[in-house]
This record gives C-alpha cells, structure tokens and sequence, in this order.
C-alpha cells in the first residue's frame, strides 16, 4: 500500500505551533498518518526553517522557497530518500516562484514514482495576475505531458485553486465570474483529464456528490456549514490511478481545531 498525502500548510510555522489539546498540529497529523508520500504548499518559510520543523519527523524533504519572503513553497516530504528532484515546471520565469518541485522516488518493486507539489495562485479576473495564472496553468499542460511520456508513475498534487466542475464549489453560481471557477480555467482541467490522459483521483473515488471539500473560508461560517471548495487534487497517471483504494480528507472537527485553512486529501494506492 502507498498513501500520498496533500495539504496546503497555509504557513508551515503556523501549522507546527497550532496546539491541538497538548499536541502539535502538523506534526501530529504526520506522525498519525502514516503516509509514504506528503506533499505540501503555501510552505511560506526559508529553507533551513522547514528542514528544522520536520527533522524528526521522519521523512526526507526536498523544498523550494519563494523569491518573495513569506510566499506560495512547495515541498515533498518521502519516507524513501528520493533519487532526484526538479524545481520549476519548466518555463524559467516561474523557478524563484515556489509554485513548483518534482521529486523521484523508487518504490518497493523497482518501479518509480514522481510526486509533484503544485501550488497554483488565486489569480484574480481580468488582471495581470490572472493572465500569469493561465501562463502557469498553460506550462501545465507542456510538462504533465512531458512526465507522462517517461513512463514512470506519477501523481501531481497539491493546491490548484480551481474548482473543476459544479460539483466542486459549494455556491458555483455566485462564483462563475471569479477566479477559481472561470471557464477559461476549467478548461485547462478538461485538457489534463481529457486529451493528457490524466485521472482526477479524488473525483473517481468520490463518484458525482458535492465535494468533498478542502478549503473553507477562515471567515464566518463556512467550515460550520460546509461552504467549501475542492481545490486540493491528487491528479494520476491512468496506471497509478487504477490502483487507488480510498481517499480521505482530513476535515477538522471543529472550527477551533484546524491548523489550515485546507484539509489534508489522503489516497491510499494498492502498489
């Protein structure tokens, strides 16, 4: 069995200091669940910081911070040392962005896995900033069909702030002119999950319910009522994905009790 997990931290710092009882959260969470694989975004610390928080935890980390202080990072944590890591997806103006990194690892039947952490920005309609999400979205597409032809498994994950259908936003009809839900940015999912070749793991184990969410406001009551968004993805190779069992968010209990504004997404693989 092979469990992925996925979870943007919305501040590694934050997340390690959120007590839970007499407990930390974050480190908590990865002490408890086991995972082989955890992928994390919105890291949001220098380097030498983020090795310090998980040095006993465990896991190998390869990271990548933002140029700019206190922004986006992207990490992947592994139980096995990988063999080889990449950051960037490609186009060089986004490699001091810490949006992206790549991680190669060899599973127990000689077999390799690259797991992605992705970390794709908000954006915000009709601005410069919306135009550079779609310059990332469509670097996407060129390097998910670049890791696709090596054969390998792959996964790419994490935070990709775009809600792919009415099933993946709780009030879609009040969002379809805001970023996160813009025809223009669905349609780079129809490419990944249509002519890529790729499976949206968490939607094919759900089924067509609302949900599962990940993300819910810190304002009001949105986790209270479960206005939420399913922004956090797993997103597989056919093969990888063939072989998924379950997946699960690690939705709080409580308002009181959350350490991010995002709830892991955890999928166990039969590999």
């Amino acid at each position: 069995m092979l469990r992925i997990a996925t979870v943007n931290v919305n501040g590694i710092r934050a997340a390690h200091n959120k007590t839970r009882g007499q407990a930390t959260g974050l480190s908590e969470w990865l002490a408890e669940r086991g995972a082989d694989v955890v992928t994390l975004q919105e890291v949001r610390a220098p380097d030498e910081i983020v090795h310090q928080i998980l040095e006993h935890t465990g896991y190998s980390v390869v990271h990548t911070e933002a140029a700019a202080k206190g922004r986006a990072g992207v990490a992947v944590l592994s139980r096995t040392p990988p063999v080889a890591h990449r950051v960037g997806n490609g186009d060089p103006y986004f490699d001091d962005s810490g949006r992206w990194i790549e991680a190669d690892v060899v599973l127990p039947d000689g077999s390799t896995l690259t797991a992605v952490s992705a970390y794709v920005h908000s954006g915000e309609a009709g601005t410069p900033r919306q135009e550079e999400k779609y310059r990332f979205l469509d670097q996407m597409v060129v390097r998910m069909a670049e890791i696709r032809a090596t054969g390998n498994h792959a996964v790419v994950t994490g935070d990709l702030n775009v809600g792919h259908t009415e099933l993946d936003i709780k009030n879609w009809k009040a969002n379809q002119k805001k970023a996160g839900f813009l025809p223009e940015e669905r349609a780079y999912f129809d490419r990944f999950f249509g002519e890529l070749g790729w499976v949206d793991v968490h939607r094919a184990l759900a089924g067509p319910v609302p949900g599962p969410y990940t993300w819910w406001s810190m304002r009001g009551k949105a986790f209270d009522t479960d206005t939420g968004w399913r922004i956090d993805y797993q997103i597989a190779t056919p093969e990888l994905a063939a072989t998924a069992r379950t997946a699960t968010v690690d939705r709080a209990v409580s308002w009181a009790e959350r350490w991010s504004d995002h709830a892991p997404l955890v999928i166990d693989y039969d590999l």
